[in-house]
Formats: C-alpha cells, sequence, structure tokens
C-alpha cells in the first residue's frame, strides 16, 4: 500500500514528525488479517504539542497565528478547495476506507462523496454566520457575536472517519477553530489523508493537527488538556462518560454522539415495497457498524408475517467478502468486534430467535467475519432489543396498538434515531412528536445521510448537535455587546 503521507507520523503545526518515544500500532487489514503498515501512537507529549501549535495557529503573533486571522470567506474558499482535492482523490481515499475499515468499496466511496459535500456546505456557511440585535432600553445599542471557541478537540471513531471528520472537524474549522484531531487506533489513515489535503489546500499551519494513538493514551490526554476550549467525541455511551467527566475537570463543554438501538416502526398500512430495501439495509450497512443502525424493527400484527418472511429472504440473499469484492457487507473492523457480535448471535440462536442468516462462503481466514442475521418474535426487554450489538443483526419485534409501538420504541435508554412507515399522516405527525430521539424519519430512514440535517441523540444516545448549520452554533460562543451611547 503506498499512500501520499507517512502513517507512523504525527501532523502537528503543519510537520509530519515521529511521535514522541517512537512507538508504533500495527494497522491490520479487517478483511485478511494481513498487516498494511504501522500507525504512530501518540503520546500525551505529541497532544501537548499539537494543543500548543494550534493555540499558535489561533492567537499567534505575525505568521504563527495565519489561521486566527483568516477572515470568513478565506476559511470558505479553503474548504472549497478541500472539497474539490477530495472529489479528486475518491479512488485512493475510498480504497484506503475499506482497506482500513473493512467497509465494502461502494459504501467507503460513498462515505468520500459526503466528506467533499460537508466541506462544500461548511465552505459556503462560513461568512453566513450572523448575530443579531437586540431591542433594549434607550441610549443603547445591545448586539451579539458568535466567536470561535479557540482550540477544539475532536475523538472521533473507526467506523465512519471520513463522514465524522466532515461533520465536526470541518464545522469547526468553518467558524475559525483551530482542530486538534485524534482518530481511532483501528481506522486511521483516511484522517491522516484528510490532513494532507489540507496542507495542500493552504489551510494554514497548526490549523489542523492530527495525533493518532491510542484511546487510553492520547485519546484521554486530549480529553483533559487544560488548553482545550470546546471537545467533540463520537463513540461508546462508557466511553462518552468518561470523556465527559475528564472534561469537566476543566469546565470544557462537550458535544456527545453515542450509541442507539434506533427503531423502525412499520404498521399495517405502510407501502412494505418502498419499506423493505430500508428495513435491511439500515441495519447492514457498514456491516452493522452504525450508531444509527434501524436495529430494532417494530411490525403491527396485521403485516408482521408478511415483513418477517420478506426480510428473512433478503437477509438470506446477502453476499459477505472482502471490502475490496464491493459485496452487500464487509468484514467487522476486528477480532474482537467480531468476537462481541458473534456472542449476542449465540445467545439469540439459543434463545431460538433466529429466522434467518447469510450464508458465509470462501472468505479469508483472516477475516472478521460475521453472517448478518434475522432475529424475530424478541421480546422488548431481551438483550437483543435493548444492547447495542454493532453488527449485521436486526430484531423483529411485534406490537398491536400505536400506543404499545410508542412505548417500545422508548423503551431503552438510548434515543437518537427513529423511523416511522404508515401512510397515516396524523399517525406521522403524532409520532414525530412522542418518539423519544434527535431524528425521526416518515417514510423514509436516514435521508440519504442528510448532510445538511442536525443530527444527535437524548439519553445515553449522547447530547449536542452537528451537521447541518446546528453544528456552527456548537462550535461557536455567543458573546453579547451592549453600547451605551450616552
Amino acid at each position: 500500500m503506498t499512500t501520499a503521507f507517512a502513517t507512523d507520523r504525527v501532523f502537528i503545526g503543519g510537520v509530519w514528525r515521529a511521535p514522541d518515544g517512537g512507538a508504533t500500532l500495527p494497522i491490520d487489514n479487517p478483511s485478511t488479517g494481513e498487516p498494511l503498515g504501522r500507525l504512530a501512537a501518540g503520546t500525551a507529549a505529541d497532544v501537548d504539542a499539537a494543543v500548543e501549535a494550534a493555540r499558535a495557529a489561533f492567537e499567534g503573533a505575525d505568521e504563527q497565528g495565519a489561521w486566527g486571522r483568516t477572515t470568513a470567506v478565506e476559511r470558505g474558499r479553503i474548504l472549497a478547495r478541500m472539497s474539490r482535492e477530495v472529489e479528486a482523490r475518491i479512488d485512493h481515499l475510498a480504497e484506503l476506507e475499506a482497506l482500513d475499515v473493512g467497509k465494502p468499496l461502494k459504501q467507503a466511496r460513498n462515505d468520500v462523496i459526503a466528506l467533499a459535500r460537508y466541506l462544500e456546505f461548511y465552505s459556503g456557511a462560513a461568512d453566513k454566520l450572523h448575530g443579531e440585535t437586540i431591542p433594549f432600553q434607550d441610549g443603547y445599542t445591545v448586539y451579539t457575536l458568535r466567536e470561535p471557541h479557540g482550540v477544539t478537540g475532536h475523538i472521533i471513531p473507526w467506523n465512519y472517519p471520513m463522514q465524522i471528520i466532515g461533520r465536526s472537524v470541518v464545522a469547526a474549522l468553518c467558524v475559525g477553530n483551530a482542530v486538534v484531531l485524534k482518530p481511532a487506533e483501528q481506522a486511521s489513515l483516511t484522517a491522516l489523508a484528510f490532513a494532507r489535503i489540507a496542507a495542500d489546500c493552504g489551510l494554514p499551519a497548526g490549523a489542523l493537527n492530527v495525533v493518532p494513538g491510542t484511546g487510553a493514551e492520547a485519546g484521554a490526554a486530549l480529553a483533559a488538556h487544560p488548553g482545550i476550549d470546546h471537545l467533540s467525541f463520537t463513540g461508546s455511551t462508557g466511553v462518552g462518560v468518561a470523556i465527559q467527566q475528564a472534561a469537566a475537570a476543566n469546565a470544557v463543554p462537550v458535544t456527545l454522539e453515542l450509541g442507539g438501538k434506533s427503531p423502525q416502526l412499520v404498521f399495517d398500512d405502510a407501502d412494505l415495497d418502498k419499506a423493505l430495501p430500508f428495513l435491511v439495509n439500515a441495519g447492514i450497512q457498514n456491516a452493522g457498524q452504525t450508531c444509527s443502525a434501524g436495529s430494532r424493527v417494530l411490525v403491527q400484527r396485521g403485516v408482521y408475517d408478511a415483513v418477517v418472511r420478506r426480510m428473512a429472504e433478503r437477509f438470506g440473499a446477502l453476499t459477505v467478502g472482502p471490502a475490496l469484492d464491493d459485496r452487500d457487507v464487509g468484514p467487522l473492523v476486528s477480532k474482537k468486534q467480531q468476537a462481541m457480535v458473534e456472542g449476542f448471535i449465540e445467545k439469540g440462536r439459543a434463545d431460538g430467535l433466529i429466522v434467518a442468516q447469510a450464508t458465509l462462503a470462501d472468505l479469508p481466514e483472516g477475516g472478521a467475519y460475521v453472517a448478518p442475521t434475522l432475529f424475530a418474535g424478541v421480546a422488548p426487554d431481551h438483550p437483543l432489543a435493548q444492547q447495542e450489538i454493532f453488527g449485521p443483526a436486526v430484531v423483529v419485534i411485534p406490537f398491536d396498538t400505536e400506543a404499545q409501538a410508542v412505548a417500545i420504541a422508548n423503551g431503552t435508554p438510548y434515543g437518537l434515531v427513529a423511523g416511522v412507515w404508515t401512510a397515516d399522516g396524523g399517525r406521522q405527525m403524532r409520532l414525530a412528536k412522542r418518539l423519544r430521539a434527535g431524528q425521526v424519519f416518515i417514510n423514509n430512514y436516514g435521508a440519504a445521510g442528510g448532510v445538511e440535517l442536525p443530527f444527535g441523540g437524548v439519553g445515553k444516545s449522547g447530547h449536542g448537535r452537528e451537521k447541518g448549520f446546528e453544528a456552527l452554533y456548537a462550535f461557536t460562543a455567543l458573546k453579547t455587546v451592549a453600547a451605551h451611547h450616552g
């Protein structure tokens, strides 16, 4: 594998350099188990250096503080150049993501397209974030300003590196923050490639710094760093709680996008031909390793048997293979993830809940493959219906009434996404209000990614919002100015 950057380096202050101490981590191909190379094992000292470089870029003197003095128009133009460059490198970036994460090549290409779209969206938004004037007492002019926090920290997961860089890092850069990015050690290649693209497109040194490494070392150091002014984390609920606790010691605001157990509610009057592809694909995309996966399908009794039968046919026909073979489903990201998901599947098998599985055949022995699995007749309180499996597994749960459907849908600690399939307009509006979720999709699921749509959850799915224009409020602080004329 050849890349335009050194994978065993950190990127700090515009310079590729060896990590403090020189340690590295293995990069393995989850499709085969074979090594791809070595990754820099960034340390707390590297995080210190990255935060210092970001601070200098934001508020330093002379050329050192170039990013802090860049106008909104100039920021937008840099992001626009980056968008075009990402598009120009789509084949290279998609292959990196497929090899690193294990997702099928077509899904990796969609992630590149999404990253380019985030850059395009936020390039146009950079000079459109306005304050407002506030009517006040006679003799005063009062207005508000939206200002960047300063240095923002971003800890991103392994399942969608490019997409989450787009919605988090790019939004922070859009409003003028300087960024320290800690990608997941299981999937850092496209984050490093993004740093190269940013430098090539004229992003000033220190505006973006990338420190790969373990969560226990580099991630913990970034979360607890007193030089960070805002922290964004996407990942598991348990780690998110620990990160928020670390940031709280420095009174740093945190945006958390955590886990999910998202329901799709299918009523008797639903258009099943339209719904079926979403009922299946929302659960198995990226091998089910998606926080917003539609992993619970709640079906009204009148169509329950038909939905289970039709979903089972589709699950049985799914193809599984190495990422570059571009099948329906690729491997999980690691053997550790594989073992965890297989444990859930064996629990469902022991309880007699499996109704369909895809066939695994002729796969590389070292790959982390799991058969996409459909469970049916699952009780709402069963572990398969309550816990985030994070694999290609979907549970089907029957219901009778609308009220029962809402109770089941809201009956987990999570609240990220929900889908509703019904032709009844009144029901659509009722459920949009009653479902406990940050996003509700009616007669669709996911809205094809929806770069423009604010995203985030409630409960143990986190808090705060990214994506869309709403993200720009999270990555800025509001300042009120009251000018007295007397």
